[in-house]
């Protein structure tokens, strides 16, 4: 066993925004959630899995965002998921057949077969009667003590942009909380700010909120006044007496930089040619959500090369897929161990790396990343390399005390700003989202008093839960992005739409009215069962949030 001379904290946000459409019957932007499930979170269960079963001192953190958890939870959507397992069961089926004189492609086939057959009815499948829900597996991982997982605002609304609609920062907070502690039985300590998207005015709310700790950039801290003697080699301490922890860069760049990533290698699995998109319409149209051709998951080739075009890609080798795992989890170690072993003498203390990602990169997009994370955490396991598992909430009660400082504006969007979701595409959404706001303040205000009536409180949770679903960062950055045609800009207006109508309705109440806007809506946008309205008073403090969370 080497001494340590650092500490790693691996930190992954898993989010996706919320998506239900019980009005279609099938849907294909919730193929995401099922996508998701099968390739990101029941790999990183069964890898958590494997790590407690073989007595690994691991550690990890884990965002697990509201609307993930509300979607997670929903039954609509774990039937829709079974059923989506079992449309592929069938394609696997037909593809076996179809690959019959072709033994590298039907090895494949049957590959995907066994991942799809375990993930429907598996023992470590999506909902099993004997080990549970996703969620309720990952919250079993955090009471054993290995797990420590994050919330994030209610709905991944931007925080800085809504410090000048205090009611609005509460409630995304104060929402968030009180689902965590519902979901998890505890408070939570630290949050993933959406986008990693910190101002100093965001501040107060999070301590308002009962929050100790939150993940930022690496130049919040880099820029922060006064300048960290650690740099990002340790957290600092906000004036509002939060810890404040940012991305180390040179991890973030092993894995993400388009020229040095790791997901590049050419013998990893392709990610953008899918059999959805090769097949014959009428062979694969029967396994898809929609009449376009999207995804199937049954992906036969490998990157092969960086300008090579997708009709020369070459056969997938699962066997050089893991070889290449082995040697970039190795090389990953060992470039982690070699900067703490420089900045200790430093520091005077064993430095701390933080490296967080989002979650669905490893096994979506990265289709190797679970196998990628298993081999990092089982080599820093065996002690090697002088590095330790830690997590930012065990790490403060370690080392408590840290210098004080300002963490300079900041996001992890590109530039390092605001301005992908500022953006001349998307600029639009900033004022409507203002008007709801403040109506929602003036609705909240006049009824925190007097009303008496159920359908009353009915209509203002869902008020509620329609501008915070609408708040939502994913919507302006997949406009910017252009990558999910109209849906996020009409996902956005209906949400819009839907908060004027309800507002409209209790603003001059009507039952026969209310109940007719209300109850298409509740049916859909189903969230946040326990939501208070009360959140949106526009006479709270930003200090008073602590008064409802704890």
């Amino acid at each position: 066993m080497t001494p340590v001379t650092g500490q790693l904290a691996l930190v992954l946000h898993a989010h996706l925004p919320f998506v239900r459409h019980p009005e279609h019957p099938s849907f294909y932007e919730e193929t995401w959630l099922f996508e998701a499930i099968t390739e990101c979170y029941l790999p990183l269960l069964r890898m958590m899995d494997g790590w407690t079963r073989d007595g690994l001192p691991w550690r990890l953190s884990l965002t697990l965002t509201p609307t993930l958890c509300a979607m997670l939870d929903d039954p609509l959507l774990q039937s829709r998921y079974a059923q989506y397992l079992d449309s592929l069961l069938g394609l696997a089926a037909k593809e076996l057949e179809r690959a019959h004189f072709d033994p590298a492609t039907q090895a494949l086939a049957r590959f995907y077969l066994e991942r799809i057959m375990e993930a429907r009815s598996g023992e470590r499948g999506a909902w099993n009667e004997e080990t549970g829900s996703v969620l309720g597996r990952f919250a079993e991982h955090q009471r054993n003590g290995n797990l420590e997982i994050l919330t994030c605002a209610a709905t991944h609304a931007l925080l800085p942009l809504l410090t000048g609609e205090p009611a609005s920062i509460r409630a995304q907070l104060g929402v968030a909380v009180m689902d965590y502690r519902r979901r998890f039985g505890c408070p939570p300590s630290g949050i993933w700010l959406p986008e990693c998207a910190w101002s100093a005015d965001v501040g107060p709310f999070l301590r308002g909120a009962g929050l100790r700790w939150f993940l930022t950039e690496t130049h919040a801290l880099l820029r922060a006044k006064p300048q960290p003697r650690a740099a990002t080699f340790a957290p600092v301490i906000t004036p509002d007496g939060l810890a404040a922890f940012a991305r180390d860069p040179a991890s973030a760049r092993q894995v993400w930089s388009r020229r040095e990533g790791y997901p590049g290698d050419a013998r990893y699995r392709e990610f953008h040619r899918d059999l959805a998109h090769e097949a014959e319409w009428t062979y694969v149209q029967p396994h898809l959500a929609t009449d376009q051709r999207t995804f199937t998951g049954f992906k036969y080739h490998r990157v092969t090369g960086a300008n090579v075009p997708a009709e020369a890609k070459e056969l997938y080798d699962r066997t050089a897929a893991l070889a290449a795992v082995a040697e970039h989890a190795a090389h990953f170690v060992e470039q982690r161990a070699l900067q703490c072993a420089a900045a200790t003498p430093l520091l005077g203390r064993p430095p701390l790396l933080v490296v967080p990602y989002d979650a669905e990169l490893f096994g979506h997009w990265w289709f190797e990343g679970p196998e990628f994370l298993d081999a990092v955490v089982r080599r820093i396991a065996s002690g090697a390399d002088g590095l330790a598992l830690t997590t930012p909430g065990e790490y403060l009660r370690q080392f408590p005390t840290h210098q004080q400082a300002i963490p300079a504006a900041s996001s992890w969007g590109e530039g390092g700003h605001l301005g992908v979701w500022l953006d001349e595409s998307n600029a639009w959404m900033q004022p409507l989202l203002r008007g709801a706001a403040a109506r929602m303040t003036a609705l909240a205000d006049h009824f925190a008093s007097e009303v008496t009536d159920h359908l009353i409180e009915r209509g203002l949770r869902q008020a509620g839960r329609e501008l915070l679903l609408a708040q939502a960062s994913d919507w302006p950055f997949l406009v910017k992005m252009g990558t999910a045609g109209d849906y996020p800009a009409r996902r956005f207006r209906e949400h819009v739409e839907n908060f004027n109508r309800l507002a409209e309705t209790l603003e001059a109440p009507s039952v026969e009215m209310l109940r007719a806007v209300l109850e298409p809506l509740e049916a859909r946008n189903n969230l946040f069962s326990d939501l208070d309205w009360r959140w949106w008073c526009g006479r709270k403090s930003a200090h008073g949030v602590s008064e409802r969370t704890r």
